[in-house]
């Protein structure tokens, strides 16, 4: 079951969000600079006919890549519990799940912006971003509300 959050409640949570974000993005550019120097490795042995090579260093790259894998794994759960979906993480794109108007639309939110200033429809995205005016803040509502 989803969980809706009013305004108020997602952006008290942004600095945790966009904490757990970076350490994502952190762990992803980790996870591709192993697995980019495990195909080098690879590339290297087809390329040398199987030729005799640095076991210890690729095994060391392997697990750090696996460490990453985990510790992303980690964080989207960290993510996931607090209700966040994420959207995009290469630019850090965040929803909240709202209602407005007895219907589910998404506060949306970039990493880099200072606050959450767009909703837009669940079957809308990031294209459909509209300005929070005070309709917007006066017909949404959370779980804590009835």
């Amino acid at each position: 079951m989803p969980r809706y959050f009013t305004l108020q409640e997602s952006e008290r949570l942004l600095p945790e969000v966009e904490r757990a974000l970076r350490e994502a993005l952190l762990q992803k550019s980790e996870y591709e600079k192993a697995d980019k120097e495990l195909d080098a490795f690879t590339e290297r042995i087809r390329m040398s006919g199987g030729a005799v090579v640095n076991r210890g260093q690729h095994l060391a790259t392997r697990a750090r890549r696996d460490a990453s894998t985990g510790a992303l794994r980690e964080v989207f759960e960290r993510i996931e519990q607090i209700g966040v979906l994420v959207k995009d993480l290469d630019i850090g794109l965040i929803d909240f799940l709202t209602l407005y108007q007895g219907r589910e639309v998404c506060l949306c939110w970039k990493l880099g912006e200072e606050r959450i200033r767009f909703w837009h429809g669940t079957d809308e995205g990031f294209a459909g971003r509209k300005p929070i005016d005070d309709d917007f803040l006066e017909n949404h509502r959370g779980d804590a509300v009835v």
